[in-house]
């Protein structure tokens, strides 16, 4: 999986290089009442950025986090310090939770050479290795956008996709959630889920924080009927966790795969919105 991931052993090696920027992209759900910058800022891998991904979004729209306009976020990683030309290496205290979205976010972008750290700061922490505190100021650089549409999937692509024999729409939230006996975190969404769509839990495709090897993954995404090489759609709560599947999908061979960026948080409140539990 080295065309994903990068080891702890290759990012202490690397600390210091120039063309290599650092990305801490720790991000928690509301409701856990953590907060990711200050834990940052208490102590972080030795050179890393903190990315917000609730600032470094659209700030036009009440949905969260949605990508913001290439030239905005061009502007916001640029003054971060990271161009499109450095090798991205991001990670987050999770292990693998909000990574995945940020790396997809820089992809999606235009940054061509993005990884994740395996194991992130957990892995990182657990082997004992440095950590710094406050916070990192890198000269600015220049990232030039070049948005892929192709990633991104709008309400009205995936209420088309779900309905076709020859796509799938998967559902990264938990099954409590999908199938309509828990409520959605976010206040005034409709509980269940999209008709047409499957559920696959985003924690089925990680253990410890890492990623499930190819033949595992492609044995899950078989299990649930997903074919590897028809258009996928991945959907969760907000397009963390779609992300996160997106990356799974992506690693267990699947080349044709987008996430619907405003998922849960736009589905679950527009009243065109067929749902059922």
């Amino acid at each position: 999986m080295t065309d994903w991931f990068v080891s702890t052993d290759w990012l202490a090696a690397n600390l210091n290089k120039p063309n290599v920027a650092i990305v801490d992209a720790t991000w928690y759900m509301p409701n856990v009442r953590r907060d990711a910058q200050a834990e940052y800022l208490a102590g972080h891998i030795p050179g890393a950025v903190f990315f917000d991904i609730d600032a470094i979004a659209d700030r036009t729209t009440s949905l969260p986090h949605m990508l913001p306009k290439p030239e905005d976020f061009a502007k916001m990683v640029g003054a971060l310090g990271i161009s499109d030309a450095m090798t991205i290496i991001v990670y987050d205290e999770a292990g693998l939770y909000s990574g995945p979205r940020v790396r997809w976010t820089f992809l999606t972008m235009g940054a061509t050479d993005v990884r994740i750290l395996a194991g992130g700061g957990p892995k990182w922490r657990s082997e004992g290795r440095p950590l710094e505190t406050g916070a990192v100021h890198r000269h600015p650089a220049h990232f030039t956008p070049r948005f892929n549409p192709a990633a991104v999937a709008d309400f009205s692509l995936v209420d088309q996709m779900r309905k076709r024999a020859d796509a799938a729409v998967v559902d990264a939230r938990p099954a409590s959630r999908f199938n309509g006996e828990a409520a959605e975190p976010r206040p005034g969404l409709k509980s269940g889920h999209m008709p047409g769509s499957r559920n696959i839990p985003f924690d089925l495709v990680s253990t410890a924080g890492q990623l499930r090897s190819p033949d595992e993954l492609r044995e899950l995404f078989a299990g649930h009927g997903i074919d590897l090489e028809n258009p996928i759609i991945t959907t969760c709560g907000s397009g963390i966790t779609a992300s996160t599947l997106a990356l799974a999908l992506e690693v267990a061979g699947a080349r044709n795969v987008a996430v619907y960026d405003g998922a849960w948080a736009e589905w679950g409140a527009r009243p065109d919105a067929e749902v059922e539990s």
